[in-house]
């Protein structure tokens, strides 16, 4: 019996369907955020050139895709969340997925070519006096599954005359998951002319043992960092004079990264953070000084409500510096049913130093749900194994006054031949000293489906809404001992708000950090989707065509427009993708696929807010 109620944290290595039921956590078998890929080909109007060096990526301007300024291919993830030791923010991440976000059709547990991250061609048209080196850093693992020894992480460089590539370095896995350093000298004549490349290749190998395809999935986690390509360098020449951010900015509000308006309005002195913490390093190997400054602005009415600078300090030399900015605000806007505010940290530095890396951006977002996770999926969170039929998995939110919950928002990973697509009990409890007390709420025999866009909620919606006030729960009962596999966010730590339920007792989970499950509360739903921009329907547009690949024809109907306007286009995130003079057509064939909002907004505020879907 204590056996079967063992706990630990599993990546990647699947579970043979004959041991005993337990929590498991496992890589991604599919990335949302990676579905709307194209094949490896350049977006429209960036058509690949030969750059002059120095050749420079930190990926610190980039979300999801490569620059294609820099790169010739889209395989790998940009992102600032599957590693928390890089040295500047945003890491190029190589796995077992595709262009399309799911795993590679060769794939197989004795091992296979994976991602390419390729550079555009480059002048190297210089003797070999001249001393160009390429550097880089690279971490086996990071916060993903660690590479075993029989997978490998490859440098391959081009010869233009031969049209061949050849390898130039290689590591395997199993190794320290700490970022290390490599520079190499590039002498050879086949590769000193116009035209040369050099490219990353990642050999992958799934689990060994596929007897349960739902646990196997995304493996063998790379992560790249601080790519400088350039003449004149020493063979000693990885420090870099750069002070630098390393860490994404996080919510400053106490208990959630997302919370419904209303809610926070109630509880906004309790739940209102007092500092905003940032982690930067200085790259350097002489002291250095910084100042950090900080702005935060309503987006809905497009003002600056609040800006402080922390001052300066002097760095030491390889030292990373986790600090908490001293914060007195709350936040505050005129919209009764939602806001959306946009935190900016930055580093003044010397004018020598990389400013790419010197400003981080955080949306805060405040709409109908409760959110844990930061919509980030590292991993597939369930339950498996013998004995966990009827198993539990539910997770603790706090409503801070009566409300209702309306739906419940989940993410599923996609599985490996989809063998998670099984039915499951949709479930809310109330609070028994902590716990999950009396089940108050459940659906029976939903079926596991995967949203739309960027991380695949899918929000299943409660006929009469379940009445909360005070501690919750939600989450499901399984119905068969299919591993379910729901996103699940690693850098977000459920501190003790989580629990399963195996052989007639709930227990505290063990695995660190939160399943991407939200409940969404308030009035009754009208769509069946969570929107963080709210579109203003009283103010709305028509836009067409819809889905629409090439332009947008924009018809304001009675919106007056007597000031004047500007046409802002964001992503599902809340990035700012364009933004032109207000006009009755726009180009978007630069965009890529996905859900995107469109603004019509004057000098002082938004005047509506419209849905499109951007295609190929």
């Amino acid at each position: 019996m204590i056996r079967n109620r063992i706990l630990y944290l599993l990546l990647i290595t699947a579970i043979v369907k004959t041991a005993s039921a337990q929590e498991a956590v496992i890589g991604l078998q599919s990335d949302y955020s990676m579905s709307l890929r194209k094949s490896g080909v350049n977006v429209k109007g960036l058509a690949a050139e030969t750059l002059e060096i120095p050749f420079f990526d930190d990926f610190a301007d980039q979300l999801t895709y490569p620059d294609q300024r820099r790169w010739s291919d889209e395989f790998v993830l940009i992102n600032n969340t599957y590693s928390d030791k890089q040295i500047t923010t945003g890491i190029a991440t190589m796995d077992a997925l595709d262009n399309t976000g799911r795993l590679y059709e060769i794939a197989s547990s004795t091992g296979f070519e994976a991602d390419h991250l390729t550079s555009q061609p480059l002048n190297l048209n210089y003797g070999p006096i001249e001393n160009l080196r390429l550097s880089f850093f690279y971490q086996p693992g990071g916060l993903g599954d660690r590479p075993e020894l029989n997978d490998s992480l490859s440098l391959q460089f081009y010869a233009p005359v031969e049209n061949k590539w050849y390898s130039v370095w290689h590591s395997t896995g199993n190794q320290s998951t700490v970022f290390k350093a490599v520079i190499l000298l590039i002498n050879q004549p086949r590769y000193l002319m116009r035209g040369f490349r050099f490219r990353f290749v990642n050999y992958a190998s799934l689990s060994a043992n596929l007897s349960d395809p739902s646990m196997v999935g995304n493996s063998d986690h790379w992560n790249i960092d601080y790519i400088l390509l350039d003449k004149n360098r020493p063979a000693n020449d990885t420090v870099f004079s750069d002070i630098a951010f390393r860490l994404p900015l996080r919510s400053i509000v106490k208990s959630y990264e997302a919370m419904p308006w209303k809610q926070f309005r109630q509880v906004y002195l309790q739940e209102m953070g007092s500092f905003i913490p940032v982690s930067y390093r200085n790259n350097d190997q002489i002291v250095r000084n910084v100042t950090r400054n900080f702005q935060i602005r309503d987006i809905h009415r497009d003002i600056q409500t609040h800006f402080f600078s922390a001052g300066a300090t002097n760095i030491a030399p390889q030292t990373n510096v986790d600090y908490n900015a001293n914060l007195i605000y709350t936040y505050n806007t005129d919209n009764p049913d939602s806001a959306l505010f946009r935190i900016t940290a930055s580093l003044v530095t010397d004018e020598f130093d990389p400013k790419e890396n010197d400003t981080l951006v955080y949306y805060q977002r405040f709409s109908n749900y409760f959110a844990y996770d930061d919509g980030s999926s590292e991993g597939g969170y369930g339950i498996n194994g013998l004995g966990s039929r009827n198993a539990m998995a539910a997770l603790r939110f706090n409503s801070f006054m009566q409300d209702t919950i309306r739906a419940i928002s989940i993410c599923f990973n996609d599985s490996y031949m989809n063998t998670n697509k099984r039915s499951f009990d949709l479930m809310v409890w109330n609070d028994d000293n902590g716990m999950p007390g009396n089940n108050v709420f459940s659906k029976e025999e939903v079926m596991v489906e995967q949203g739309e866009g960027i991380n695949g909620f899918y929000t299943y919606k409660l006929p009469d809404g379940v009445p909360v006030d005070g501690n919750f729960f939600i989450g499901w009962r399984q119905r068969s001992e299919t591993f379910l596999n729901a996103g699940f966010d690693v850098n977000t730590p459920h501190k003790g708000r989580q629990f399963y339920w195996l052989n007639g007792n709930w227990s505290q989970s063990q695995v660190q950090g939160s399943i991407m499950i939200r409940p969404v509360v308030g009035n009754p739903l009208i769509t069946t989707s969570i929107k963080d921009i709210q579109e203003d329907s009283r103010n709305h547009v028509k836009i067409w065509p819809n889905p629409t690949s090439e332009y947008i024809n924009i018809d304001p109907g009675e919106l007056q427009l007597s000031s004047p306007v500007s046409i802002t286009i964001f992503d599902i995130a809340g990035r700012k993708l364009m933004e032109v003079p207000f006009q009755e057509q726009i180009d978007i064939s630069t965009l890529r696929e996905g859900i995107c909002f469109l603004a019509i907004r004057s000098k002082t505020r938004t005047l509506s807010v419209t849905r499109f879907i951007k295609i190929r």
